[in-house]
């Protein structure tokens, strides 16, 4: 019996991996720039060490969550020992699973008042 494809038996994932997954949604990327945009949709709250970033992507890759890309923006500038990663279609899905799990959260904490139902940041 195969796993389930809506990738709901990989819920919940940590930090690290929604984060990674998020910041990949929006394109390939190399791990210093997922480790930028981390810290950036974080608001600094979540710093990826190269260690932390490196072994969460070996694990992703190892479940189908993303994938290593042969893709580069200018061969000519960029470094050819950089690795390129891209998120999958099963980590699209599990990543809109995780953000749907966390809405529901944030929802039950405003329904107790822990949490205003509208915030401007």
């Amino acid at each position: 019996m195969g796993k389930p494809v809506d990738g709901e038996h990989l819920l919940p994932l940590t930090p690290p991996v929604f984060h990674v997954l998020l910041a990949l949604s929006e394109g390939e990327r190399h791990g210093y720039a997922i480790m930028r945009q981390v810290a950036v949709d974080t608001e600094g709250s979540l710093q990826l060490g190269p260690g932390t970033l490196y072994g969460c992507l070996q694990r992703m890759l190892k479940t189908g969550l993303v994938e290593e890309s042969d893709w580069r923006p200018d061969p000519h500038l960029d470094d050819e020992r950089r690795r390129y990663y891209r998120i999958t279609e099963l980590g699209k899905r599990v990543v809109r699973a995780e953000a749907r799990r966390l809405a529901a959260a944030v929802a039950a904490a405003q329904a107790r008042r822990l949490l205003p139902k509208h915030s401007d940041g």
